[in-house]
């Protein structure tokens, strides 16, 4: 893997998305360090739109409408969820210079957040930079069982609605793969992110109302027009 160092006074929002349609991203070594490096991997993990794979029980979850799904209405909270340690992850990436970074990038319209909402309480979600017909997925949580997954399908479907052809996961986990998530290479990687990044997408374009019906027509409607 191809990292880069950074000092903090050198970065700026439009840094960040230049370097985005780079091929990279920007990682702290842990939550309280003050160093952001630039992150090259040799191996991506991708999620391809046309392919998202979706459990039987899952989308008996996604149509039961178990939360309620909102974009951009708690970005903060959503990063600070992502930030927070838990019992099978003690230690984040996500430091106060990422936070005030993509808290920038939200308010110019890059960052967004989808978030699950139970009960009036924010339960889980995610959040990604959006550039061209590119959306690169930076970090998730959840506080109640399937949270941040419902998080990620609702995020595909509008990604799908909205026009995108790439959705960036950085990394491949098991949580992703279970949904299609792939590895592809450095070089396949680029020639996907060009090719995105000449598109016009719209993260906006679903309606912020869309049920998890909505979500569920969409996804099979992509799956059923592929090869």
């Amino acid at each position: 893997m191809t990292r880069h160092g950074a000092g903090l006074t050198e970065i700026t929002p439009d840094l960040v998305l230049r370097a985005y349609r780079a091929g990279l991203f920007p990682m702290a070594e842990r939550r309280d360090g003050e160093r952001l490096y630039w992150l090259d991997p040799e191996l991506r993990g991708v999620q391809p739109l046309d392919a998202f794979h979706l459990p039987r029980r899952l989308a008996r979850t996604v149509l039961s409408d178990t939360f309620q799904v909102r974009c951009d209405t708690a970005f903060g909270e959503v990063m600070q969820g992502c930030a927070a340690p838990t019992s099978d992850r003690p230690e984040t990436w996500i430091n106060p210079e990422i936070e005030r970074l993509f808290s920038a990038l939200h308010v110019m319209g890059h960052a967004h957040s989808v978030e699950c909402w139970q009960d009036g309480v924010l339960v889980g979600g995610l959040y990604g930079v959006a550039l061209g017909g590119a959306f690169f997925g930076e970090s998730m949580f959840s506080y109640a069982r399937d949270a941040s997954k419902i998080a990620l399908v609702h995020l595909a479907g509008r990604l799908i609605a909205g026009g995108f052809t790439m959705l960036d996961t950085q990394f491949v986990t098991d949580h992703l793969r279970q949904f299609g998530t792939i590895e592809i290479d450095r070089d396949a990687f680029h020639r996907q992110l060009d090719a995105a990044l000449k598109q016009s997408a719209d993260f906006m374009r679903l309606p912020l109302d869309a049920s998890g019906q909505d979500i569920l027509d969409i996804i099979a409607a992509t799956r059923d027009a592929g090869p």
